[in-house]
């Protein structure tokens, strides 16, 4: 399935109209089906189909272990997939979840509960990092997003450690890109203690739970967060970053995570 498309348009531009080429993102229904129940319908560019279906059910809480995972299926259709996982254990109370549709941009399948869930933890001390570092991951997040500036309708996540970036992923909604991120670190045992999340956009509440679960204890965007995303970094003792760019960010929650590298000294010679 294609990430993208092109059409023929027509450009403003100098006062006129004219013929004009644009590249437009794919967009497609991935609806989740979990032990035989459709859960939810994302709308994602289809990429990494797997891997954002089990990071979805991990970020809900709805599978909480590797190895209660059984099977998992995925079909193409036309302009469409669809993803069978399917379970050793019954997941909570699943017959309460009401069937729902989104981009990625709005709250989870329980919210409510999960916040609830969350904020009854607090993190670990986890890994330590630089502002230089984290200025650098973002430059680095940019430059791989080919996607964003042929289509400039996507946004970019990575996994990084403070050195470089080690998973990244991009779609139309930031929380899916998260979840692609999630589903492939639970599925291939990839370990995340020492690692932190590098993304794009506003930094909302949802997308801090997704950061939790995956099991970092660092977040930084280039966007700005919001007031319930602050006041849960603070109650969990997540490092929350926002606003990143070109040698500014800002620090809503350091954790005693980030840690100031010592200036270089220049060594004079006496004449």
């Amino acid at each position: 399935m294609k990430e993208a498309v092109t059409y023929e348009v027509a450009e403003f531009l100098g006062g006129r109209f004219q013929d004009a080429r644009v590249t437009a993102i794919q967009e497609v229904p991935l609806t989740i089906c979990l032990n035989g129940q459709e859960v939810v319908t994302l709308l994602c560019t289809g990429k990494q189909p797997k891997f954002l279906a089990v990071g979805f059910l991990r970020s809900e809480g709805l599978v909480t272990d590797r190895k209660q995972l059984k099977s998992i299926q995925t079909e193409e259709g036309a302009e469409r997939l669809d993803v069978y996982v399917e379970t050793s254990h019954d997941p909570f109370k699943l017959q309460r979840l009401g069937r729902s549709i989104t981009s990625g941009c709005g709250k989870g399948i329980d919210f409510i509960r999960n916040v609830e869930t969350i904020t009854a933890t607090s993190m670990s001390a986890g890994m330590t990092i630089s502002p230089q570092q984290i200025l650098q991951l973002a430059v680095d997040l940019q430059e791989r997003s080919t996607l964003y500036r042929t289509t400039r309708g996507c946004h970019n996540a990575s996994l990084a450690t403070p050195e470089k970036i080690v998973i990244f992923r991009e779609d139309i909604g930031r929380h899916n890109a998260v979840d692609m991120i999630c589903g492939q670190c639970f599925l291939d045992n990839i370990s995340t203690e020492d690692k932190l999340v590098v993304t794009t956009g506003r930094i909302s509440s949802e997308i801090l739970l997704k950061a939790i679960r995956l099991g970092v204890s660092v977040l930084a965007s280039g966007s700005a967060a919001t007031r319930f995303a602050i006041d849960l970094a603070r109650k969990t003792n997540m490092t929350l970053i926002g606003c990143v760019d070109e040698g500014r960010m800002v620090v809503y929650n350091n954790g005693g995570r980030i840690y100031l590298e010592r200036p270089q000294m220049t060594l004079f010679r006496r004449p």
